[in-house]
């Protein structure tokens, strides 16, 4: 039975395909395709062509660029939470001879390495791989750019290194590993290395006048990891729907969640965007979105997801440049996220399994000094520390099994929650990485550090 959530109204469905429709005649790409996705299915496909009775659907590939990066830093997650490496270990600790080995793992995804942006000429995207046949043709004389680990400068070549890093810990091809450990197991039988019909043809629009010009479609070798793949529209909303929740089969959400959390300070005037390990950031709408771009002579993509709204787009082109891929997978998120926001889930107490007296007792009001903080439980265990009133650090705690939290987001994200009690087990305070957490604002014999002055509060 279908869910009156699995379809859109028809008036989001028109504004959706108003927006494709706008930016294949706007973007001047002689086709477009976009998609919707919600909570990892897709809910609507619609495109665009200058060929009448020929459009593509969601079933047509497309190269999809640097979108690539993302799987290959997949790929590079499985190996750390198979304990085969650590993301902290030096690049030559598993793949030797490099010249760049003292560069993390976490650097090189999170573009953080200072290598350079490019390779050495001729350009990588419109010449085919065996003209850089070894990493040193792909990093040259002079790799590193900047200094390691300073500051965020994208780079292709990093993940080129990431590629041979997958293949040197495995002992098989990038390909092989990226088409038995993401690809099958997701249901993605439409992306490949390779194009498979159907699919479009890439091409290159003048920028001053309504004629073509077909581009080249090169194997790009050892460059594969950074942007070789071809993809569908439905391939993707599935991909998009892993990058949301994660999938044991492949990632677990944890570490899903990890990769979409920013790795590197931004470069200057990128303040609207960041970069997680593999995965872009941006915000849109006053929403954050996460996903990847994607461009390659006669292509340019995006998929951006919007965990929070439960919302996902795809924007394929087969255009080198115009369409803005970016801007309108944004605007398709926000069609359907603004139009039919999704149903909160329905308020359901703790079971029953989960409801302790000790934890219970610890609820309620906590003082900082004269800071007033809420604590509150979730769910297994965890609880959350908020201000009750004006500016304030909040932040959501994990339960530790040998007690204690630990924080997971903003200020206080891998501090360590304790309870102190007093020697007759009654509670004593809260400590929160140093900060002392009392039921009382300096209250006389409480644990406040620097003591409390004995004549107590006064008037004036």
């Amino acid at each position: 039975m279908t869910s009156p959530f699995d379809v859109l109204l028809p008036t989001t469905e028109r504004a959706l395909l108003h927006r494709v429709a706008l930016a294949q005649s706007e973007g001047r790409s002689p086709s477009f395709v976009g998609a919707v996705a919600r909570d990892g299915a897709m809910v609507w496909s619609g495109s665009r062509s200058c060929v009448d009775g020929h459009a593509p659907d969601a079933d047509t590939q497309y190269r999809i660029g640097s979108l690539t990066k993302v799987f290959t830093a997949v790929l590079v997650m499985r190996l750390r939470d198979e304990g085969l490496l650590d993301l902290n270990d030096p690049l030559e600790k598993h793949l030797s001879g490099t010249g760049v080995g003292e560069v993390t793992i976490a650097q090189l995804l999170g573009h953080s390495a200072g290598l350079a942006a490019e390779t050495p000429a001729p350009w990588w995207e419109r010449t085919p791989g065996t003209v850089r046949p070894e990493l040193a043709d792909v990093l040259g004389d002079d790799p590193l750019v900047h200094p390691v680990g300073r500051l965020h400068h994208y780079s292709n070549p990093g993940y080129t290194l990431l590629g041979s890093l997958v293949e040197a810990v495995r002992g098989v091809s990038w390909e092989e590993a990226l088409r038995g450990e993401i690809l099958e197991p997701l249901g993605m039988t439409r992306t490949s290395a390779q194009p498979v019909a159907p699919h479009a043809g890439g091409w290159a629009v003048h920028p001053w006048a309504d004629v073509m010009l077909p581009e080249p479609s090169e194997d790009l070798g050892v460059m594969a990891p950074a942007g070789q793949l071809w993809s569908t529209a439905e391939d993707l909303c599935r991909f998009a729907g892993f990058l949301a929740q994660g999938d044991d089969r492949v990632l677990g959400a944890a570490s899903v969640e990890e990769m979409r959390t920013p790795a590197a300070p931004p470069g200057a005037g990128e303040w609207e965007g960041g970069y997680g390990l593999g995965v872009q950031l941006a915000r849109k709408d006053g929403r954050t979105l996460v996903g990847h771009t994607g461009s390659l002579p006669g292509f340019v993509a995006c998929l951006w997801v919007s965990v929070e709204d439960g919302v996902a787009a795809v924007a394929l082109a087969n255009a080198t440049s115009g369409p803005l891929t970016s801007v309108v997978a944004a605007d398709l998120v926000r069609i359907v996220a603004d139009a039919e926001p999704r149903f909160p889930e329905p308020w359901r107490p703790l079971p029953a399994a989960e409801v302790d007296q000790k934890l219970l007792e610890l609820t309620g009001p906590w003082y900082w000094g004269t800071y007033a903080y809420g604590l509150r439980l979730g769910s297994d265990r965890s609880v959350v520390l908020e201000p009750l009133r004006g500016a304030g650090r909040r932040a959501t705690f994990r339960a530790l099994p040998d007690g204690g939290w630990i924080g997971l987001n903003g200020y206080y994200a891998g501090e360590r929650l304790r309870v102190v009690r007093r020697a007759d087990g009654s509670v004593s305070h809260l400590d929160l990485a140093s900060f002392v957490f009392t039921r009382e604002p300096y209250e006389q014999g409480d644990a406040v550090p620097g003591g409390v002055d004995e004549a107590g509060w006064r008037g004036l």
